[in-house]
């Protein structure tokens, strides 16, 4: 069994083909999705997935840092609202994002800040965006070390960072960037132990090869998987069941 950490099925680039994009995940193997919440936009058709797809789909609250602009307050509102409204399996996805824009830069670390927070009050994991910001992200979460877990969703970063996030006890979210030979990611995770790996697709974005460039969907979350083993030296099989375990360990 795979699964795919981290999807946003519910975007309308699905809506006309969701359950047969389901269907096709399903028969790769991979059996669980994990649906990281963008802003109060997303809201409501990230929680349909839940009632469709009943025992499948999980969903998660929080605000993306590229959603922190003049009204994130607002925005947090709303999250905490549904945060204390009813049970999710994760706080995110959260975090910093300076590769398009830095205007929002210090309301993004109060935005960020404030999720972890909840996260611990809560007992919840949070999943981590990090664009151009692992660094910075790390140095945030230092103060907050032994007091909340949770996944760098779409790692790509050097294997000194690697090291740093094992040491916050933080997962690490492995997509189709593994498949593309620039980014060199092949060769990092190498040094990573596969206990500190889950699988995720991050669809429709970040297709891998063959599909780079296409619509990303989770059923690729095996391609990515393969693509692991091999960097590794493992079976397909030590993957998905180390993958599989750690992933489901976190979200409990």
């Amino acid at each position: 069994m795979l699964i795919d950490t981290h999807t946003h099925l519910y975007l309308k680039q699905f809506d006309a083909d969701r359950k047969e994009v389901i269907g096709r995940a399903e028969e790769a193997g991979i059996k669980k999705f994990f649906l990281p919440n963008i802003d109060s936009k997303s809201i409501d058709s990230m929680l349909k997935m839940e009632v469709d797809f009943p025992g499948k789909c999980f969903a998660m609250m929080g605000l993306h840092p590229c959603s922190v602009k003049e009204d994130y307050k607002k925005e947090l509102q709303i999250v905490e609202a549904w945060l204390q409204k009813r049970k999710f399996c994760a706080i995110g996805e959260i975090g910093i994002d300076l590769y398009w824009d830095k205007t929002f830069f210090e309301q993004q670390k109060k935005s960020f800040l404030t999720q972890v927070e909840w996260a611990i009050d809560l007992k919840l994991p949070i999943v981590i965006h990090c664009r151009e910001s692992i660094d910075i992200t790390i140095e945030l979460l230092q103060p907050y070390k032994n007091k909340v877990k949770g996944i760098f969703h779409c790692f790509g970063g050097t294997v000194e960072q690697a090291k740093k996030i094992m040491e916050l006890d933080f997962l690490m979210g492995i997509g189709g960037v593994l498949t593309y030979k620039k980014a060199k990611l092949n060769e990092v995770v190498k040094e990573i132990p596969l206990e500190y790996l889950v699988l995720e697709t991050d669809s429709p974005y970040l297709a891998p090869v063959p599909y780079r460039g296409k619509r990303n969907e989770s059923g690729y979350v095996k391609n990515i998987a393969e693509r692991l083993a091999e960097a590794k030296n493992l079976s397909i099989d030590e993957v998905a069941k180390a993958t599989t375990h750690n992933a489901l360990n976190l979200f409990k």
